[in-house]
């Protein structure tokens, strides 16, 4: 079982399953949507996905009909994505999973619309906090 829960913890979830197809997504729209370069998605059960905390403060916009978008009216985390023709499952945005997640990405989806200063696979030194310079 995973949980997780948006920024401000107004909303709190359960996905009762594994978490299949992850993908980095680099698409205009899943930029735009997290304000980043790309969007980690993975699929679940929609059977398997349980709000147990904030379900009233949940809202959705719907860009493309029947294709939702769940975020937190709170504070805009996006929670995960709904399809009417496609009822069965949900797609959860991994960065608000808590728990340790044992699946692993797929794949890079939309490389050709990918962030102009987006490097995949740069090698860019790492660090266990901020970066040395930073004040």
């Amino acid at each position: 079982m995973y949980q997780g829960s948006c920024l401000c913890g107004t909303v709190k979830f359960e996905v009762h399953s594994e978490i299949s197809d992850i993908i980095h997504c680099h698409c205009s729209l899943c930029q735009k949507s997290t304000g980043s370069a790309y969007a980690t998605n993975g699929f679940v059960q929609t059977a398997d996905f349980k709000i147990i905390q904030g379900r009233s403060e949940l809202q959705h916009f719907e860009l493309r009909s029947g294709r939702k978008r769940h975020f937190c009216s709170n504070c805009a985390s996006p929670i995960y994505s709904s399809n009417e023709a496609e009822p069965s499952r949900i797609r959860i945005r991994l960065g608000v999973i808590d728990s340790s997640i044992s699946e692993r990405p797929i794949s890079h989806n939309f490389v050709t619309s990918r962030a102009s200063w987006e490097e995949l696979d740069a090698q860019l030194p790492r660090y266990e906090a901020y970066e040395p310079n930073r004040q």
